[in-house]
């Protein structure tokens, strides 16, 4: 889809800066609630993050909720431990709602344990996920060998709450139901200047002026432009994907016939799934489009070549690299940085669940003035240290660690539970 770029000014209710899962959702919640919205996209809708998406839709964050509490407190913790594990359910009403085509696959995901240690992991987490009423499953390694199509793994917890998207075809799809149910959605309209003036926010785009009495920025780790009187604070950390050719049929039979999404324990993780065409999506932390671009793909190939022997020469035909804002405590932020003004941002990987939330929750919040509606306590602000260096480590050890892994012919666990 498209949208035209903003070609007169505009006074609405609010107003938000950033066409991804976030944004588009709160445009979509406040015409639900009969509030004007004007969203601008500096490029396409879902041109950043979440269109290039590895398209896992689960629940919770990357940390188990145990460190949630320990670094929230209790009743944060607890209340986004409740919301975020409730996050797929909301993903998939509302694409069934608002008939979203975009290969929603509702069959759980695997998160596959690449070690001894890392099933020891998995452990701890279904545990404490139990704890916290979550119905996870811990499977060993012959189930998890059905489950997948192959033998790499000691073992997986599947979350059956959780399921597999089309990330760009989810997102295009809430901008259309947003645009559809009366909300102003601009393309190709990029803030260039932000100010305050009487009792209002004020955006400048395409030299015309949007004034909104609500603020929304929803630009993560895609943030352009304006640098005052807000500009989030995160790690940026990329992830890069490659989509192999429709898949053999007898492949595509044996390799998760079930339909979840994967992603691996490892320090430097990666993921695996199948979209509706057939082919394989295998994606891993590291920049695809920079310096250490041959050793992502090279390691690509060898990650293929390791979990399914037979798929060795299976050409590669797309690759692309997203980035992701990652914060310091891995736990998403809510700024109000002003008069009716928020940010959310640095979902740290848990995008599509989380960022339909947030920005769901942030339309309630700031139509309603009620900043209890949010998933989280607002701060006032928020800093990364050395957030650069930080980047360049993690691509660094990205690098590093796909110039030597998988290694070619790698021992393989057997198809029994490991000790």
């Amino acid at each position: 889809m498209t949208a035209p770029a903003l070609d007169r000014d505009r006074t609405v209710d609010l107003a938000i800066i950033g066409g991804g899962f976030t944004g588009c959702a709160a445009a979509l919640e406040a015409r639900r609630r009969g509030a004007s919205v004007c969203l601008l996209e500096a490029e396409s809708f879902g041109h950043g993050g979440s269109g290039r998406n590895v398209g896992l839709v689960n629940a919770g964050l990357w940390l188990p909720p145990e460190a949630v509490l320990a670094r929230m407190g209790e009743r944060d913790g607890t209340r986004l431990i409740a919301l975020l594990g409730e996050a797929p359910a909301r993903v998939f009403a509302l694409i069934a709602r608002a008939g979203i085509a975009c290969e929603a696959t509702r069959a759980g995901t695997l998160h596959c344990a690449h070690s001894a240690a890392g099933l020891a992991d998995l452990r701890e987490r279904h545990r404490q996920g139990n704890r916290f009423g979550a119905p996870l499953q811990l499977l060993d390694a012959a189930e998890t060998a059905r489950r997948t199509g192959t033998t790499r793994f000691h073992g997986a917890l599947f979350d059956p709450r959780a399921g597999t998207i089309q990330p760009l075809a989810y997102c295009r799809g809430l901008a259309r139901a947003a645009i559809a149910a009366g909300a102003v959605l601009c393309e190709r309209s990029p803030v260039t200047g932000l100010t305050r003036r009487d009792d209002a926010w004020l955006l400048a785009s395409r030299g015309r002026t949007v004034r909104a009495r609500s603020l929304l920025v929803a630009t993560n780790a895609y943030h352009l432009g304006i640098a005052a009187p807000f500009k989030p604070d995160y790690i940026p950390v990329s992830y890069c994907q490659f989509a192999t050719a429709p898949m053999p049929q007898a492949a595509r039979a044996r390799i998760l016939p079930g339909g979840e999404g994967c992603w691996d324990t490892a320090p430097v993780m990666s993921s695996f799934r199948i979209d509706q065409a057939g082919r394989l999506l295998v994606g891993g932390i590291g920049n695809s489009e920079g310096p250490g671009a041959p050793i992502h793909a090279a390691w690509a190939r060898r990650k293929l070549r390791s979990l399914f022997p037979d798929l060795a020469d299976l050409p590669f035909a797309h690759a692309w690299r997203g980035r992701i804002a990652m914060t310091g405590d891995h736990v998403p932020k809510i700024v109000a940085f002003g008069p009716r003004a928020y940010a959310c941002f640095g979902y740290s990987g848990r995008g599509i669940g989380a960022g339909t939330v947030f920005g769901t929750q942030a339309a309630v919040a700031l139509l309603d003035e009620d900043p209890d509606a949010l998933p989280i306590t607002p701060i006032a602000h928020h800093a990364e240290r050395f957030a650069g260096l930080r980047a360049a480590y993690y691509e660094l050890g990205a690098t590093l660690t796909h110039a030597v892994s998988p290694p070619p012919f790698g021992g393989v666990p057997s198809r029994t539970s490991p000790r």
